[in-house]
């Protein structure tokens, strides 16, 4: 097991009418900024939870932040914090508003062009706005963890960033928010959390026993699940497990000693700020097309992910790999996924091209646990997705 760290503060308050708690998590005399999408929380109930709870707080609302939230209307915000002093800022959405304010976080008392965080991919100690969260929509898992991703429209540059300043003083997570979810967003943050668990744990073999116990685990409650909920999201036993599986696939445990992957996420990211496909979508089309092409380096994991996920039975670690793969495409499907760039765009044939150039601009020449993918690799990977 590899020499590790683990450091996480998030405060997280599970379960129904939790939201009530926010009078108690964010001192009375705070300035707050409430964060929020694109209005969904006015009809399901949420917006009301929150303002009754901060009914003795001074707060202003800022809404609009896209999926994929832009750096752009992320720096609208930042203003707004600067005109009104604000000193707590509260998230009330899924991964893209969380993602979101923890730039606004980093970004109030930053001195220089904000963009530097996220083209430098800044690490962020200190200095950063308090902030707190109540998630809507559970996949990122950006609810107990420090990480962010924000999308420079200007450029499509979709972009990641974090540090020890951007967790979340506390994040109030009840499945109850989830009834009115449509089916599309359930589907992708099932599949979200899925591949957060696969970036993680389908690398190599290592003697880091627990991790890859409990990322089992979590795949298995998913594929459980998922197709379930998806349907009714109103199913609390089914929405709870839902939930509380995203956040654990990365507050960091599962991490912590072993090696991890991210090219799938890194690759998936530029087909969202190219053709603005949904993040969780990017991650099927991308990721079986990477096993495929790093077969010969990942075929003993994904072997023992056949076994131990899919109750694979197979006579050579190649045939296990091979039907893992297979049964992890299925599983997209299942879950309402297109798994090829082609089903979302007739516009790809210059994609791999664009964005190896990308990558070999920033420096990004050797990714994977191994740093084995090239960019003759990612050319491949993306043009098998076509």
């Amino acid at each position: 097991m590899q020499n590790f760290e683990y450091y996480n503060p998030v405060n997280l308050v599970f379960g129904e009418g939790q939201i009530a708690k926010l009078s108690k998590l964010i001192p009375t005399d705070a300035n707050v900024l409430m964060v929020y999408g694109g209005g969904s929380i006015f009809k399901n109930g949420i917006h009301e939870q929150v303002a009754d709870a901060l009914k003795k707080h001074t707060v202003t609302e800022f809404g609009g932040v896209e999926p994929n939230p832009r750096f752009e209307t992320l720096m609208k915000a930042v203003k707004e914090v600067k005109e009104k002093d604000i000193d707590f800022i509260l998230a009330v959405g899924g991964g893209s508003v969380i993602d979101g304010v923890k730039f606004i976080s980093a970004a109030a008392n930053y001195e220089g062009d904000a963009a530097e965080i996220l083209r430098k991919r800044m690490r962020i100690e200190d200095n950063a706005l308090p902030f707190g969260t109540v998630l809507t929509l559970p996949a990122t898992g950006s609810e107990m963890n420090s990480g962010s991703v924000v999308t420079i429209e200007e450029t499509h540059e979709k972009l990641p960033f974090g540090g020890p300043a951007l967790f979340p003083q506390f994040s109030i997570c009840d499945p109850k928010v989830m009834a009115s979810l449509p089916t599309r967003q359930v589907q992708n943050g099932v599949i979200d959390a899925y591949t957060h668990v696969l970036e993680q744990y389908l690398t190599y073999p290592h003697d880091a026993l627990l991790q890859d116990r409990i990322a089992e685990g979590i795949l298995q409650t998913l594929i459980t699940v998922g197709p379930e909920v998806a349907k009714d999201p109103s199913d609390y036993k089914l929405a709870a497990n839902l939930m509380w599986s995203c956040t654990m696939a990365l507050n960091g445990l599962i991490q912590k000693g072993v090696p991890t992957d991210w090219a799938t996420h890194m690759i998936g990211h530029e087909l969202t700020a190219l053709y603005d496909i949904d993040h969780a979508r990017t991650l099927a089309i991308i990721a079986p097309n990477l096993y495929r092409v790093m077969f010969d380096s990942k075929k003993e994991k994904l072997a023992q992910y056949g076994k131990r996920v899919w109750n694979i039975d197979a006579d050579t670690v190649d045939d296990a790999a091979t039907q893992a793969i297979e049964k992890t495409v299925a599983f997209f499907h299942t879950m309402g996924m297109d798994t090829k760039l082609s089903n979302y765009t007739d516009d790809y044939e210059k994609t791999a091209s664009f964005i190896v150039n990308r990558f070999e601009e920033r420096g990004w020449k050797a990714l994977g646990e191994r740093q084995n993918i090239t960019p003759d690799k990612v050319k491949e990977i993306v043009e098998l997705s076509y």
